[in-house]
């Protein structure tokens, strides 16, 4: 996977998981990961922005389905993270509009749309460089109990 290299153009700040991890979807040191990076903004969207490559392709040029529905569920999981929780995937429904390419830059992003105790609402997408979407996906989340959260933020 590639990451883009150019600064954002809008004003996000890092949002890093602040301790070591072998996430699929987000540590840097998992060498078999999508090494993603997100960033959030202050209404609480979280973006990154990659190119996924070939490794991780179903048919020739397009990227498995299984990696799009983790690359949603990882986004709508910062997306908890920058509201203030750490979360567990409930359920996760993935409408996949067009085929997402492996060689180019798409950008992924998720929001918290409602948020009820510990039950969050999630929405995240993937968009072409045009600002076409790609995917879309829903998720529900349940927030892990404080003690329980705060263990894995341990280093």
């Amino acid at each position: 996977m590639t990451k883009n290299t150019e600064p954002p153009a809008h004003p996000w700040k890092p949002l890093s998981h602040g301790a070591p991890n072998r996430c699929f979807g987000c540590s840097q040191t998992n060498e078999v990961g999508l090494r993603l990076e997100f960033a959030a903004c202050e209404d609480g969207t979280v973006t990154a922005e990659a190119m996924i490559g070939d490794q991780y392709e179903g048919p020739p040029g397009f990227v498995h389905g299984g990696i799009i529905a983790t690359l949603l569920d990882e986004a709508m999981s910062k997306a908890n993270r920058a509201h203030g929780e750490i979360a567990v995937t409930r359920q996760l429904h993935v409408e996949y509009l067009h085929p997402v390419p492996s060689d180019e830059v798409v950008r992924i992003e998720g929001r918290v749309e409602r948020a009820e105790g510990r039950k969050l609402w999630t929405m995240g997408r993937i968009l072409n460089q045009s600002g076409k979407e790609l995917t879309t996906a829903k998720g529900f989340f349940i927030a892990l109990r404080k003690a329980t959260a705060d263990s894995l933020r341990r280093e």
